[in-house]
């Protein structure tokens, strides 16, 4: 069993613009102790934000040149776990935040898919652009290995990883290669029904998913694979969705231990077979 750690270093904040030309992104550096330059991973958070639900509505009072109850000391426990995990293997993790510069740091609730508001923010126009931002970022730094740059998604954030891949398409790889978990996979959430992507995906899915299904994920590698995609899928019995979330309520649920303690023993065996075998 992996153990969790709640005292994990705080990360550094930056600022880079979105590939849209015009968003200022604020971002969450997660360094390893280790002298670089390193290999890196880009983590994109889903519909509820980056931040912790204890502070997201307090995002929306903020009076104007107010400092926000959301920055990088209040990040959500799987945020800061995952870039930790990330910094204490060697990688630096970055982890930007495509809600908070657009106005909507409180991120949204659950079933809000058809909300309106989302329509800025949303996984398939504006926030594969903020990834590419991102990637854009990195490899203007000089501790970061280019050609070793990952990409990470969950849910909302899952399926504009995915979009990343499709936009790259079969040119060479910009990302190396991309872990998804618990994506939207229907045609709200993606680009198109086939993934034409050169780089490996890998696909980590509940079974018992509440919110996305994993049949129409598994559909869609099924086809992305027959049309040449690398994608492995892991689907994990009893597992829901949010099943590598810390808290105590999502670890509860029989099979979301399981399902959690597999990804994160998967997700740096993945990331560096990709690293050695350049993709």
């Amino acid at each position: 069993m992996w153990l969790i750690s709640d005292a994990v270093a705080g990360p550094e904040t930056v600022y880079f613009r979105s590939a849209d030309g015009t968003t200022k992104l604020v971002g969450y550096l997660f360094r390893p102790k280790a002298a670089g330059p390193w290999p890196a991973i880009v983590m994109l958070h889903g519909r509820g934000g980056p931040y912790s639900s204890n502070v997201n509505d307090d995002c929306t009072l903020v009076a104007p040149g107010a400092a926000s109850p959301c920055n990088a000391t209040t990040l959500s426990r799987r945020h800061a776990m995952w870039g930790q995990y990330w910094a204490d293997r060697g990688y630096l993790a970055l982890l930007p935040d495509s809600f908070g510069p657009r106005g909507k740091a409180h991120g949204f609730g659950r079933f809000t898919h058809d909300d309106p508001e989302r329509a800025d923010v949303n996984e398939k126009t504006v926030r594969p652009l903020d990834a590419e931002g991102a990637l854009a970022y990195l490899h203007g730094r000089n501790d970061v290995i280019g050609s070793q740059i990952f990409l990470q998604g969950w849910s909302n954030g899952g399926s504009t990883a995915l979009n990343v891949m499709i936009r790259q398409g079969t040119k060479p790889a910009s990302y190396g290669g991309a872990l998804v978990l618990y994506p939207g996979c229907g045609p709200a959430a993606l680009l198109q029904p086939v993934i034409p992507a050169t780089a490996p995906i890998a696909l980590f899915l509940g079974t018992h998913d509440e919110e996305v299904s994993p049949l129409i994920c598994q559909q869609v590698a099924d086809r992305s694979r027959r049309a040449g995609a690398r994608i492995d899928l892991s689907a994990y019995p009893g597992a829901t969705h949010d099943f590598d979330d810390p808290s105590p309520r999502h670890r509860s649920v029989p099979g979301n231990q399981a399902a959690m303690n597999d990804v994160l023993e998967k997700a740096i065996a993945l990331v560096a077979r990709w690293k050695n075998s350049g993709g």
